[in-house]
């Protein structure tokens, strides 16, 4: 179903995952260190990266900042913490989702399953969206405004495109949670902050002066066309 790399040090854990992921049809490769994840991420190109936080050459935070400099690969974390704080960082570092140990090869499977639905199985089919001089494309993954390219990351992305399904509509953050991190709860409003932040910027707007991009205080966020909102 994917290629994955598993970045994992016991050598248990790395030989049993893998082997339970290959049977469940995936191509599996595997590395014990942090340093040689980066390297294998940049050389082999997989579809999905699963990060284990507690490496002996570096601290998995540090490897996936790293990982983020070189490629947008989904990164699923495996990490000790479930607090909120905790999970909400490693979505602000470049997480696309997380599992908290112990954990079995099914549930992560499910999780692999559920990043590829969510980052492009469901968009196959979309059509292009146009407000005012934004252009999206979800096939192609391509933003444009008045005809300009805008290189965008894979969340920021893929932000847009969920508030571009609703044009004219107030979308929650707890919506936004949901739908593009996979969180379906709350806590989580400054890492939407944080990506509509970025996404203003590329746009060619700011919160104070804004474009498409409309806050809705207490409510949420809507893409609007210019013209309607003055």
């Amino acid at each position: 179903m994917a290629r994955v790399l598993l970045v994992e040090d016991d050598d248990a854990i790395r030989a049993s995952l893998g082997r339970s992921l290959t049977a469940a049809g995936h191509v599996v490769s595997a590395v014990a260190a942090g340093a040689d994840g980066v390297a294998a991420v940049a050389r082999e190109k997989p579809e999905v990266l699963l990060l284990d936080l507690g490496l002996p050459d570096l601290d998995g935070r540090d490897v996936l900042a790293m990982v983020r400099a070189v490629s947008d690969v989904p990164v699923i974390v495996a990490t000790a913490r479930d607090d909120d704080a905790s999970v909400v960082r490693l979505l602000d570092a470049g997480a696309d989702d997380y599992v908290i140990k112990p954990f079995s090869a099914a549930q992560m499977d499910a999780r692999i399953r559920a990043v590829l639905r969510r980052l492009g199985q469901d968009q196959q089919g979309e059509s292009t969206v146009e407000v005012g001089g934004l252009r999206i494309d979800p096939r192609s993954r391509e933003v444009t405004v008045d005809g300009a390219a805008v290189e965008l990351t894979r969340k920021e992305f893929d932000l847009l495109l969920a508030l571009s399904r609703r044009p004219g509509a107030v979308v929650s953050k707890r919506e936004l949670l949901a739908e593009v991190w996979g969180l379906p709860w709350g806590g989580g409003d400054r890492t939407v902050d944080v990506h509509l932040s970025w996404l203003r910027r590329k746009l060619g707007e700011t919160a104070a002066a804004p474009r498409f991009l409309h806050s809705v205080r207490g409510v949420g966020i809507k893409l609007a066309v210019p013209d309607l909102d003055g």
